[in-house]
């Protein structure tokens, strides 16, 4: 969990775990009638069906951000998503507004890949080596620390369906940029642009070192050494199979997945264009879709006129993400009307501000 957060743990009380599921979804209706427009629940895509039918509204976690700063009469949002989601709704809420999250284990595995201090030592390295000749971006996908330390030198943050346009402002800002914390992204868009794979080198974290083979002067793109664990276990072996299985059908997928699967793909994009390609296409296509499993049902059962699998037919669900369930749910809005309030997500103020400079930056150009 993100050090810059104020963390309120409380563990599942055992009675929720033995609430049938319709009494939950009593519960749930009850408390949400009660509560009226003081609470709002934004649910992620990715969330399963017995919690997305709750929320209030569906979308990526900026959109849900954004949404819950726009509920003024709102004081509590149970953000049905994972940590870093609800840090950013937190800082982009109002003070008088509180945010909760329904198990602080929903984290993302991503956003875990690059730590404040990890990134800091990184930072000091690339300076040595690049001089002032880098700026910094980060996927939203990203814990508040990481988009405080971009905030605070000059960078922003992007999202899946404006990183192309956030990449384009960034290299007129300075020679070079450093993406974090997912590599397939930055690279997928990067490529996109029109910079080759031989100007692109890798930061690993870990081994604290910078990948690559050929001039530093050449660099113009560093990649932090980064995946999300759902869309990096879609394969080129997965695309060749479809081929194989359904050679009229399109395959479709997240800028998340690898480089040499986006490129055998037809389509890649962020959720909502993966959401809404399907949508507007014509009855009795065909799709294989590379994203998070929940999802992929979702879209499948609105989509009932079209030939849907997805891409990696062995797939599972996002697990973090999946750790909002009915029982978690049902715990923090009984709690909220019962007035204790469980799993509060609270910024630091001081990290809050540099964190929305990076968001501002980005949120002002697109």
């Amino acid at each position: 969990m993100n050090l810059f957060s104020t963390i309120e743990k409380s563990t599942l009380p055992e009675t929720y775990r033995k609430m049938s599921p319709a009494d939950l979804r009593l519960l749930v209706s009850r408390v949400k009638k009660e509560l009226g427009s003081r609470l709002f629940i934004p649910g992620h895509h990715y969330q399963k069906d017995e919690v997305i039918q709750f929320a209030d509204a569906r979308g990526d976690s900026l959109k849900l951000a954004q949404l819950s700063a726009s509920q003024q009469d709102a004081e509590s949002i149970v953000f049905c998503g994972v940590h870093f989601m609800a840090e950013t709704a937190d800082i982009l809420t109002q003070a008088d507004q509180h945010v909760y999250l329904p198990d602080m284990r929903a984290g993302c595995s991503m956003a875990d890949m690059a730590n404040i201090q990890q990134t800091e030592k990184a930072w000091q390295y690339l300076m040595d080596m690049f001089e002032d000749t880098i700026l910094p971006l980060t996927y939203v996908n990203s814990t508040a620390a990481i988009k405080a330390f971009v905030g605070k030198n000059g960078g922003a943050t992007v999202t899946s369906s404006n990183a192309a346009d956030m990449l384009n402002w960034a290299f007129t800002q300075k020679e070079r940029i450093l993406f974090l914390p997912d590599q397939h992204l930055g690279r997928n868009t990067a490529y996109d642009l029109g910079i080759p794979l031989d100007q692109m080198a890798v930061w690993d974290p870990i081994m604290e070192e910078l990948l690559y083979k050929g001039p530093l002067h050449n660099i113009k793109v560093i990649l932090w050494k980064g995946h999300c664990s759902v869309h990096e276990n879609f394969r080129v072996t997965n695309v060749e199979q479809v081929r194989r299985d359904y050679p009229e059908m399109k395959v479709i997928v997240h800028p998340e997945c690898s480089r040499e699967v986006v490129e055998l793909s037809d389509i890649s994009g962020s959720t909502n264009s993966i959401i809404n390609a399907i949508k507007q296409a014509p009855p009795g296509s065909q799709w294989a879709i590379g994203t998070e499993m929940n999802l992929v049902k979702r879209i499948i059962q609105e989509n009932p006129d079209k030939h849907i699998i997805s891409l990696n037919p062995r797939m599972c669900p996002c697990l973090t993400m999946n750790r909002i369930d009915l029982p978690h749910l049902a715990w923090s809005l009984e709690s909220l009307a019962e007035g204790q309030p469980q799993n509060l997500i609270q910024v630091d103020r001081s990290v809050a501000t540099d964190a929305k400079k990076a968001l501002d930056r980005m949120l002002v150009r697109t």
